[in-house]
């Protein structure tokens, strides 16, 4: 094939300038210091925030909103399902009673076949010697020798009649059954309907009447409320007065001695009534003082005397730290000058590796033509 040549193509010249344009552009926001932002856009990302939250609160009120309608008809369903049932298990009831009444076995067309006790109704196949069904070969019966055929034949055709007349009769009331069913499935829907929306009105009225009544419920309580309380204060500042009253008129204002005796004897007394202490009362007391006092001064002393042993324990077992700290410093010492040869040891290997890497391996030096291929792109 020869090579021709094509025009070129518009879209992806577009295309190609349209990527230049957008590089160019990246070029001029990344390289420019001063332009350049570094970070994120925060007022957008927090309008995206909200616009989020926004979506979440109204995809949430639409869900809550699905939910209750979902409820609501699934309880419809629920009751339309029950009623359905009800129905079902009527008409199974009656089909099964039915059954029972007249679809017995010993009424079925070919029950004479398989009748357990078909035997013991037969006849014998010989009666006696001359029986007059028995042939010269003493066979019994042979086909189409039976004398009952027409009768019975016509006994089953009226059979088969009164079949069919049965059969379209329980069709057609079974039709009949299924149309009221329907009906009545269709009423009591609408009156489910209607119950539901005078139960919502009910309780639409009821929640206004409990409303009404626990408002006038919570006046009538702050009104008798306000009046309890002034009667507890008026009750109090009588109680007030009384009070002030006896103890002006009071044994203890009027400091009789004699009130502070108990009836349980002169050795008690009553705390709220006391004056104070008799002369003999006070000394014992200061006897108990000089006692407790004594009983201090020896508790210090021992204290004292713990105090010391105390010091004497700390300073040996100041000393005996003091000479681990001598034997811990000079270990360092000697650790650290350990130490320090190795340091020294490492750098003239650092420094001959040092210089054996600039004169031996790197001794092509970069140009400054080398720096040029960088910051070309803004990727």
């Amino acid at each position: 094939m020869y090579k021709v040549d094509l025009p070129p193509d518009l879209k992806e010249a577009a295309a190609i300038e349209r990527r230049r344009n957008r590089e160019q552009q990246r070029q001029s926001r990344v390289f420019n210091a001063k332009f350049r932002t570094i970070g994120v856009d925060v007022d957008t990302l927090e309008k995206q925030v909200q616009e989020k939250k926004q979506k979440e609160e109204i995809e949430k009120a639409r869900d809550e909103a699905f939910d209750a309608s979902r409820q609501h008809y699934d309880k419809i369903a629920q009751m339309l399902e029950q009623e359905q049932q009800a129905v079902t298990r009527n008409l199974d009831v009656a089909l099964e009673d039915f059954r029972v009444r007249h679809q017995q076995p010993d009424t079925r067309r070919e029950f004479d076949l398989y009748d357990p006790q078909g035997l013991k109704k037969d006849r014998p196949a010989r009666v006696c010697d001359d029986d007059p069904r028995c042939g010269p070969a003493s066979l019994q019966k042979f086909a189409g020798e039976d004398l009952s055929e027409k009768e019975r034949a016509k006994l089953q055709k009226d059979m088969i009649k009164k079949w069919l007349t049965l059969q379209n009769e329980e069709t057609q009331r079974a039709e009949a059954q299924q149309k009221f069913a329907d009906n009545l499935y269709d009423k009591k829907r609408i009156e489910l309907d209607e119950r539901a929306q005078h139960l919502s009105r009910m309780e639409e009225e009821c929640r206004k009447a409990i409303d009404m009544a626990t408002n006038n419920f919570n006046e009538a309580l702050a009104l008798e409320i306000t009046e309890r309380r002034n009667l507890e204060k008026q009750q109090e500042e009588d109680n007030n007065f009384a009070e002030i009253y006896n103890h002006l008129t009071g044994d203890i204002l009027t400091e009789n001695p004699d009130v502070a005796v108990s009836n349980l004897g002169p050795q008690r007394i009553l705390t709220d009534r006391w004056k104070g202490m008799s002369p003999e009362e006070l000394k014992a007391v200061w006897n108990i003082q000089e006692q407790q006092r004594q009983e201090k001064q020896r508790l210090n002393e021992e204290e004292k005397q713990r105090d010391a042993e105390w010091d004497r324990q700390r300073t040996l077992a100041a000393r005996a730290s003091m000479t681990l700290e001598q034997q811990e410093e000079e270990f360092n010492k000697e650790l650290r000058k350990r130490i320090d040869s190795y340091n020294e040891q490492l750098g003239r290997e650092q420094r001959a590796h040092l210089e054996y890497l600039q004169k031996e391996v790197y001794t092509n030096k970069p140009t400054a033509h080398f720096f040029t291929q960088f910051n070309t792109s803004s990727r």
